[in-house]
């Protein structure tokens, strides 16, 4: 009986059909042939003469080509370049000689929140002032969570000493206790800045930073950022600090009591972030249920519902954890730490 119509008859490929063999019988397979050596290749000897060579002192500071061409120029032929390059990387040999710049290797950030006040993310961005060259700073601290701003600030520089007075003042205003929250930026001076590092120390405030050059380790202060610059009304540019102060304060007003966010089920951040997201959850569930009494030919899949509200918000999830699931799969939080993972 041929076996590729019979696994077609199946719906299967044959190439499964080989695995599963394989796994069932792992003695009846047949290991594949050692190579054998070309004619042509180099006998062990003349390997180990050729390495000598390049090791001697009259050419281990030179390049392969180099040698080549001088062992050409007395008369002398070893065997290729590409052969002398083969040599010396079975040898480990082949790297750069001078002493490289290597970046540290920084771990991912790996954070949890599963409710409001247990991690921040904040950044600063530019706007652009009334002449080419001259720019305001834009501070602004997210709760993870709930993505409502729990503080801002417009500057006309961006220091340390501005970033340490604008997280003391809303941990104040937020009345966050000590080893609750955990901030998380990226790598800019401000955010490094010794005295922001001091002053979250002594609040117990742990730091999570970003991966150099990886965008993605802050994504939910980099989509605020998108959302305010992407307003109909967003200025081309202002005409001072207090301009950018009167123009933040009603963006701000407006995204976290107005704006229906799509990542907390098109709930507004202020919403979430003052436990009231359940309780909007339960009237909006009302209305389709009323809906689908009055229409149920509508839908096939019956009742329908709102978009279900987050249980937790990661920055990079572990692959090994299904805690970010919609909570319509039935997804639980899992052991890992519910605020800070490193």
């Amino acid at each position: 009986m041929n076996l590729s119509r019979v696994m077609n008859g199946l719906g299967i490929p044959r190439s499964l059909w080989y695995q599963w063999r394989k796994a069932a019988a792992p003695d009846r397979v047949k290991e594949p042939a050692p190579r054998k050596p070309s004619p042509r290749a180099l006998t062990p000897e003349e390997k180990t003469r050729v390495l000598s060579v390049l090791n001697s002192p009259e050419y281990q500071d030179l390049a392969v080509p180099q040698v080549y061409a001088s062992l050409l120029d007395r008369g002398e032929y070893l065997c290729s370049i590409s052969s002398q390059y083969r040599i010396l990387r079975e040898n480990s040999q082949v790297r750069e000689r001078r002493n490289q710049l290597r970046h540290p290797d920084y771990p991912k950030p790996v954070l949890v929140a599963t409710k409001p006040d247990q991690v921040w993310t904040w950044d600063i961005t530019k706007l652009l002032g009334p002449y080419r060259g001259i720019w305001f700073y834009l501070y602004t601290v997210l709760d993870m969570f709930s993505r409502y701003v729990v503080g801002w600030m417009v500057a006309e520089r961006e220091t340390g000493d501005l970033a340490r007075e604008l997280v003391e003042r809303t941990c104040e205003l937020q009345k966050v206790d000590p080893y609750q929250l955990a901030l998380h930026s990226d790598r800019g001076d401000a955010m490094t800045s010794k005295t922001l590092t001091e002053k979250m120390e002594d609040l117990k405030v742990r730091l999570s930073y970003s991966r150099p050059r990886v965008s993605n380790d802050n994504p939910y202060s980099e989509a605020q950022f998108k959302t305010m610059k992407y307003r109909p009304d967003y200025p081309l540019h202002f005409g001072s600090v207090e301009d950018a102060r009167c123009w933040a304060r009603g963006f701000f007003r407006w995204y976290n009591h107005e704006h229906y966010h799509s990542g907390i089920g098109l709930m507004p951040p202020a919403v979430i972030y003052y436990g009231l997201g359940e309780e909007r959850w339960e009237e909006r569930q009302e209305v389709l249920a009323e809906f689908y009494q009055a229409h149920p030919e509508r839908f096939v899949k019956g009742i329908p519902h709102p978009p279900f509200l987050p249980r937790s918000v990661w920055i990079n999830p572990p692959k090994e954890t299904e805690a970010y699931l919609s909570p319509e799969k039935g997804a639980i939080l899992t052991q890992l730490d519910p605020v800070f993972v490193q």
